[in-house]
């Protein structure tokens, strides 16, 4: 985890904003993966696509990317972006094998918060 990011916070603002953009995986009552995700207007995001380590290798955030980008579509969405750190070669497999391509893009940030650490995005 990053030290200017955080999922409790996030996690809070998206129940309150749009609830029903956030899955839920479990299995007999415990939760073992979950996705965020949300729809711009003109293109899809997944946002913090997590799987229990014990569960990974199992299907779990395979099943919860199918139904981000299968809701994403219902809503007309075009194309769906996700953002992996460079050095995260086992995320980056994962996508890629789900058909991710990276994009020729920059990403740039701006904090907007003065309270979380602006060292980096």
């Amino acid at each position: 985890m990053r030290p200017w990011n955080d999922p409790d916070r996030d996690l809070a603002t998206k129940l309150a904003e749009r609830w029903e953009e956030l899955l839920v995986a479990d299995e007999g009552g415990a939760v073992v993966g979950t996705a965020m995700f949300g729809f711009d207007g003109h293109r899809g995001w997944v946002y913090y696509l997590a799987v229990e380590p014990d569960r990974q290798r199992s299907g779990v955030g395979r099943s919860l990317m199918n139904e981000c980008e299968q809701r994403l579509k219902a809503r007309g969405c075009p194309k769906i972006n996700l953002m992996v750190r460079g050095d995260n070669q086992a995320a980056r497999g994962f996508y890629a094998d789900l058909g991710y391509e990276p994009s020729d893009v920059v990403v740039l940030g701006k904090r907007l918060d003065a309270d979380r650490s602006s060292t980096s995005q």
